[in-house]
């Protein structure tokens, strides 16, 4: 991929008033400015390398490295070998942990995103790198698209950097989560607020009932810095390995279909 240098400039007043979903950047191209917020994905795919300056240049980004060196560990820790693992990556984006997946030698990597924009950033930047990647809304799975992902035999499941925001709603992760075969793995990571007692929102009770119940059997949980804010501050996630007993039960399901 060409690394393209772009001017980024960040705002200087009120930072802290900033949520993370809020937080966004000027970019200057040809003379002429344009703000564009960071969870604005179709406006960062459409430019070369920006993305990967903004997040992983500028804010350090560290968590696909960190979330496939976890499942690395937990697998060896297990006697499983990754290089048989059949990965389904949801919210694959422009393939940069799907990229970790395949240099780490896994057998098959499905790609998921229900974005256009980062289909076509990961065939610009990252061709091969998935096995398929299907521009699709889980939210609204029907039977032929279902089928087509069993097909796959899909025995580990990666989410990296999309959980929360609205960026995947929770019946696209509990979906995703019911294709993974039993005693599949199961490897996210999520922001730490979302773990804490206060936050009542349908993500974070899906989230939780996953890891205090038996549908998930937790082999890793660790708090890490995630990236840096606009303003420097550590933004801290929890990365998270576990192993998938049993599917989400229908009266959850049932739930997450309720406005």
């Amino acid at each position: 991929m060409v690394q393209q240098k772009y001017n980024i400039k960040f705002p200087v007043t009120e930072l802290h008033q900033l949520a993370q979903d809020e937080a966004f950047f000027t970019l200057t191209e040809n003379g002429k400015d344009t703000i564009i917020r960071f969870h604005d994905y179709s406006e960062l795919y459409k430019r070369p390398g920006l993305y990967e300056q903004l997040f992983y240049q500028r804010l350090k980004c560290n968590s696909p490295s960190k979330v496939c060196d976890i499942l690395r560990r937990v697998l060896k820790k297990n006697k499983v070998e990754m290089t048989e693992l059949r990965v389904l990556d949801l919210g694959a984006g422009n393939g940069l942990f799907g990229e970790q997946l395949h240099s780490g030698g896994v057998a098959r990597v499905i790609g998921v995103d229900i974005s256009k924009e980062a289909y076509n950033a990961c065939e610009r930047d990252r061709p091969g790198i998935y096995d398929a990647y299907f521009v699709y809304d889980l939210c609204n799975m029907d039977e032929k698209m279902r089928e087509e992902l069993l097909s796959w035999r899909i025995d580990c499941l990666s989410c990296v950097a999309a959980l929360g925001f609205g960026d995947i709603p929770e019946k696209a992760f509990a979906n995703a989560f019911n294709l993974v075969s039993d005693s599949g793995w199961i490897a996210f990571n999520i922001k730490e607020s979302f773990l804490l007692d206060s936050d009542t929102s349908g993500f974070s009770i899906l989230i939780k009932s996953l890891l205090f119940s038996d549908a998930m059997e937790i082999h890793h949980l660790e708090r890490y810095r995630h990236r840096i804010s606009i303003d420097g501050r550590p933004l801290f996630y929890y990365a998270v390995v576990g192993k998938k007993m049993f599917s989400i039960p229908a009266h959850i399901m049932d739930k997450l279909d309720k406005p």
